[in-house]
């Protein structure tokens, strides 16, 4: 069954609580990145504010940041870190009109989509989940993505260690199946080392057997990409035709690549500052209608605070955002959703055969 995107309902702004709402309050940053007291806090959630009498989406908001009423009207939501003195930030802590700040939870729900049941079995993810349904979902959600919307994978370095997971992810990149990347250091080395040597950390990517001297192997790709200068440059001068890493710059796939404290190296893409690199991750969320993170928690935990549940298209349509976490260990999907993000599906499964899944169930291998 083809893939369909639910209609967005807005609030019914004619009812009481909407009408008898006050303006939104606000106060005036005073001093660079320090928000005001008793400042309002962002969502995942789409959420509206009376500005003027008159109800205000903030249309592009992640979680756990700040509104900012911008001099044209807009609202733009900003990390408290990057405030400047001056801007008018809302405050308020409540979320249903009593200040002016409404949370719309439900604006993609269908009728009837809701149950009053208090007692069910199996609603939580687990081993024992059966993930049929979700993976058929994935694939057409995936197909009509490739299409219509802007799918971001953020990938842990799992995937550089099997020969296999590397394919898979290789035809859905040159499937179009890819608009961007964010990963960290470690993933974008082993997949170059397998793509130079065919080891990752020294192992065979298809045998995993360990090779002689095998843990230097790593360390020499990322001594050789420096001298390069850049990735696409080692891709170059050393002929590289595989691999993920390769077949984003081959079809100029943005990507990401954020530092930690314990990388070698790093790589010369890799972006060291913490912040500068959520910022550029930031923007690649900021396109994005389909985000799918895969055995990285910290990135997944990262990615999930800043994507919104739905999307402001340039008509002024709006569409929900799909997050997918995937990891074979229950405690790291759990993460995600116990810090907020309820829009995500979980799925628990090892990632290497998830994405073969993925790549067969669309036809790309």
């Amino acid at each position: 069954m083809a893939f369909v995107i639910p209609e967005y309902h807005h609030p019914d702004f004619s009812l009481p609580k909407f009408m008898q709402a006050p303006d939104a309050a606000y106060q005036a940053v005073d001093q660079d990145g320090v928000a005001p007291d008793y400042f309002h806090s962002t969502s995942m959630y789409p959420e509206y504010f009376k500005i003027n009498g008159t109800w205000v989406l903030a249309e592009e908001s992640r979680m756990d940041s700040s509104v900012v009423i911008c001099d044209d009207g807009h609202l733009e939501v900003v990390e408290n870190r990057n405030l400047k003195r001056g801007d008018k930030v809302i405050l308020g802590r409540s979320e249903n009109c009593e200040e002016g700040i409404y949370m719309h939870c439900n604006g993609f729900a269908a009728e009837g989509e809701k149950t009053n049941d208090q007692f069910v079995f199996r609603q939580g993810r687990s081993r024992e989940t059966s993930y049929a349904r979700d993976y058929d979902n994935l694939f057409e959600l995936l197909k009509y993505e490739r299409e219509h919307g802007n799918i971001l994978w953020v990938m842990g370095p799992a995937f550089s260690f099997d020969h296999d997971a590397r394919a898979a992810m290789q035809a859905l990149v040159e499937h179009g199946y890819a608009h961007g990347l964010m990963a960290g250091n470690a993933l974008a080395t082993h997949d170059l080392e397998g793509a130079l040597l065919h080891t990752a950390l020294g192992q065979d990517i298809y045998t995993q057997v360990s090779q002689p001297n095998g843990h230097y192997n790593h360390l020499d790709v990322i001594n050789k990409v420096r001298r390069s200068g850049s990735i696409p440059k080692f891709i170059e001068d050393y002929h590289i035709d595989n691999g993920i890493i390769f077949s984003c710059v081959k079809n100029n796939v943005p990507i990401v690549l954020t530092g930690s404290i314990r990388d070698d190296g790093p790589l010369p893409e890799v972006i060291g500052d913490a912040y500068e690199g959520q910022g550029a991750m930031r923007g690649l969320v900021r396109r994005s209608t389909c985000v799918v993170c895969l055995a990285t928690m910290l990135h997944t935990i990262a990615t999930g605070n800043m994507t919104p549940s739905f999307r402001v298209m340039p008509d002024g349509t709006i569409r929900p955002v799909y997050l997918y976490t995937v990891d074979a260990d229950e405690f790291v999907v759990n993460k995600l959703l116990d810090r907020g993000s309820l829009s995500a599906t979980t799925i628990v499964t090892n990632v290497q055969d998830f994405i073969s899944i993925v790549a067969k169930g669309l036809g790309v291998v």
